[in-house]
């Protein structure tokens, strides 16, 4: 255990980076509550994104980081502003002119558009949580409007009322001349109405715990700032969360930079440190564009799940979380086969190569071996040359390269097969385009095709090729099974073929053969797909059967 520690303390992996400055606020005492808060925070007023999944699932690094470094206990609140008023319909959902009537609500009074739930927030609320779950993820659910009328936040919010001054002083230099002349940090909830009113603070009674304001028919109204009768703006109410609740750490979007630091400054104002932070590069979908929840544009959770396991998409989260990150369905294949080939490593490495490898990140002590023998990228061109209709045309050629797998034993590879089968349907195979070889290409194809009809005449090319390079390289044994033999077959076509650089040659055989840019290592293919339907794939390119 002290060795695990000691590596923890020292890994370079950003999660252990951001860990070690949360342990640095308790180096003298542990915290009063009894634990570390970490937090994440969701706005229901769209549906849940994969950058909230995503956020959940960096926090959760976080936390399982500190638990290496740390005795102190640690709790994971996943809360939602599900008080806010409802400012804008948005536009990817149903029944748009009846949810338009319920603008200025609290998200939870809003009604449910899909008519599952008692309201709108309700209804994310408990879609987020179904994914959350799903991944197993430990965490505790918070509702703001459970917790603003429950008095969770009652003491934290009557300080802000003796505070407000200090409060408005740290917000109003931030605004523009006109929102200054009617800000205040506390939002109203009409009892006329049971809008979330964005309106100035006229009188308070400190003592009271009171505000007055005016409603929008002129009529002055007093009422407690406590019991769920008002909500704070929304960097004063984040603040006040963290306050309340003593929060340690919580990571959020770099747009959200600024609203960090005024945040941070009315927590102070109201007597409390404020957590760490983490400010993260957003992610953008394929035009480059931020993702938004109402537009519903990127990846949602559902569709990357409809395409590869969820280790995958925690791996995606993983990398690299201050570099911004395209995010739309062609990463999927690269984070599925890079996570596997973690998985692969993970079993021969020391404590300190494990704690900076991914899969630790995304499953704790306890991760395991991967049974993928054939990647997915591998899977799509199988599923691409096949037509595969289904996962089993794809055993066929699984088996063919590894005897003793099956779904029952590698129930991964068996999961990546029907994945594979799905994401080729609906991406690759409309995008396919296909083009006829140019003269060079034709004779090194046709040349690739009689190499493979005989051990003879496979050795005889990449004898032709050692001589051309002036090399004396002993002959390789002839096994047509053997992926490394077969692509020093396609290598030394190459060579002789004076492609240059060679990678014109590789780049060739997907476009002519695969109708791709890229494809996987053609050695591999052919052992996974078979020689002589290989042959027969080349044969049927230079007929032109493809164009």
């Amino acid at each position: 255990m002290s060795d695990l520690r000691d590596a923890a303390m020292s890994s370079k992996a950003w999660p252990f980076e951001e860990a070690r400055r949360v342990l640095k606020r308790y180096q003298k005492q542990a915290p009063e509550k009894g634990y570390v808060l970490f937090q994440t925070g969701y706005g229901p007023s769209g549906l849940p994104h994969i950058g909230t999944f995503g956020e959940v699932a960096r926090t959760t690094m976080v936390k399982r980081a500190f638990e290496q470094m740390s005795d102190i206990p640690t709790k994971l609140i996943c809360f939602s502003d599900d008080m806010d008023g409802f400012r804008k319909v948005p536009t990817n959902l149903p029944n748009q002119e009846e949810l338009a009537q319920d603008l200025h609500l609290p998200l939870t009074k809003v009604r449910d558009p899909f008519g599952t739930h008692e309201g709108f927030a309700q209804h994310n609320n408990a879609r987020l949580c179904a994914f959350l779950d799903s991944f197993g993820f430990e965490y505790e659910f918070a509702s703001a409007t459970d917790y603003y009328k429950s008095g969770k936040f009652d003491e934290t919010l009557l300080i802000a009322l003796e505070r407000f001054d200090k409060i408005q002083e740290i917000m109003l230099p931030t605004l523009g001349a006109e929102r200054q002349a009617t800000y205040s940090c506390f939002l109203p909830v009409s009892p006329k109405t049971g809008h979330v009113l964005q309106v100035p603070t006229l009188e308070r009674n400190v003592a009271k715990g009171t505000i007055v304001y005016q409603e929008p028919d002129g009529e002055k109204i007093e009422i407690p700032v406590t019991g769920g009768n008002v909500k704070m703006q929304w960097k004063p109410d984040w603040a006040m969360r963290w306050a309340a609740l003593g929060v340690d750490y919580e990571m959020s979007g770099k747009d959200l930079i600024e609203s960090v630091t005024q945040s941070s400054k009315i927590c102070r104002a109201l007597g409390q440190r404020p957590p760490e932070s983490l400010s993260y590069e957003l992610f953008n979908d394929e035009q480059g564009q931020k993702i938004s929840k109402s537009k519903g544009n990127g990846l949602s959770m559902e569709e990357w799940l409809t395409y590869a396991a969820p280790e995958s998409l925690q791996y995606f989260m993983y990398q690299k979380p201050k570099t911004a990150k395209r995010l739309h369905f062609d990463v999927i294949p690269k984070a599925v086969d890079e996570y596997h080939q973690q998985l692969g490593a993970y079993a021969g490495q020391d404590t300190k190569a494990r704690l900076n490898n991914p899969v630790y990140h995304i499953h704790g002590d306890n991760v395991p071996a991967s049974d993928m023998v054939v990647n997915f990228a591998m899977l799509l061109n199988m599923a691409a040359v096949s037509a595969a209709e289904d996962k089993e045309t794809l055993w066929g050629f699984i088996n063919r390269y590894a005897p003793d797998a099956s779904p029952e034993n590698n129930p991964k590879m068996d999961d990546a097969a029907g994945f594979a089968v799905r994401y080729f349907h609906d991406f690759v195979k409309p995008n396919r385009v296909f083009r006829a070889p140019t003269d060079q290409e034709r004779d090194a194809l046709s040349d690739l095709a009689a190499a493979l009809k005989s051990p003879e005449a496979a050795l005889a090319a990449i004898q032709a090729k050692n001589e051309k390079l002036g090399r004396d390289d002993e002959l390789p044994v002839a096994d047509f099974s053997d992926p490394e033999f077969l692509q020093s077959i396609v290598f030394a076509i190459g060579k002789l073929k004076e492609f240059e650089p060679l990678r014109d040659w590789f780049t060739a055989i997907y476009e002519v053969l695969l109708g791709a840019s890229q494809g996987p290592r053609f050695g591999g293919f052919i052992a996974l797909y078979g020689v002589d339907e290989t042959i027969e794939l080349i044969e049927a390119a230079l007929n032109g059967d493809f164009l």
